[in-house]
């Protein structure tokens, strides 16, 4: 979409909301932090404001998942606590990471992988969003921020990866790290709460002979190395999203 149509409409709609507008505009006082991944491990202080120096991203070697990956959903489930909603039905329930079967129509050949939020350079969810709660932050971990979600749901269209939940109900026992609420869309953040702590997502710690995380901006990190070494293919790589997430054996 270009640039100039995504402001142009940006303001328009900030401004018929008026008090929505209000609200969105304290979105860039967020203090945004980061870290290093596990084995090379150092929380960033909390006073300090999150840099582009680093990109997180992760490697999935589908050929060491035993089981496609739903080690890596469950755990993404008990550290977020969605999945559960008691007064949604299938189709309505939270999906921040889910197991997809894929089959070669000609040789039957069948794999299965996790899919979640990829993270991408170039965020379409970023760039339909008409108040800003879809954001990439300077690392390169996209989130939602909840305090501005207005619930149109367009990211949820514009993510070619169907990454993205809406909540339908209101929901209690919540993760103090990971605030839900009805009528805000969610997705993988690649668990921000612990990188910024120096700690590795969820899924990752779930399969740690398969993934790899790290900083794709050092050559020198563990995952920029394994990627030169095995490669990595990027899921619907012809989007020129530059995804975050990659994998190996697909």
């Amino acid at each position: 979409m270009n640039q100039n149509r995504v402001d142009e409409y940006r303001r328009n709609f900030m401004t018929a909301l008026g008090g929505v507008a209000a609200v969105a505009a304290v979105a860039p006082s967020f203090v945004l932090q980061t870290a290093h991944a596990a084995g090379e491990v150092a929380a960033k202080p909390a006073d300090q404001a999150v840099t582009d120096a680093k990109r997180w991203g992760m490697l999935i070697d589908v050929t060491k998942l035993t089981d496609g990956g739903a080690a890596m959903v469950a755990a993404c489930k008990k550290e977020h606590g969605w999945g559960d909603e008691i007064h949604s039905d299938a189709t309505q329930k939270a999906h921040w990471a889910r197991v997809v079967k894929v089959t070669d129509k000609l040789t039957q050949n069948s794999f299965s992988l996790p899919v979640m939020c990829q993270h991408c350079e170039n965020p379409p969810c970023v760039d339909v969003c008409p108040t800003g709660a879809s954001m990439k932050r300077a690392d390169g971990i996209v989130q939602v921020n909840k305090h501005t979600c207005i619930g149109c749901r367009y990211c949820m269209m514009a993510c070619p990866y169907k990454a993205r939940s809406f909540v339908h109900e209101h929901l209690i026992d919540q993760k103090a790290h990971s605030p839900r609420g009805i009528g805000t869309v969610e997705s993988c953040n690649m668990c921000v709460h612990r990188v910024d702590n120096g700690q590795l997502p969820a899924c990752v710690e779930a399969a740690p002979d398969a993934v790899t995380f790290g900083d794709l901006n050092d050559p020198n990190s563990t995952l920029s190395q394994t990627l030169k070494a095995i490669g990595g293919k990027q899921i619907r790589a012809d989007l020129g999203l530059n995804t975050g997430v990659r994998y190996h054996g697909i």
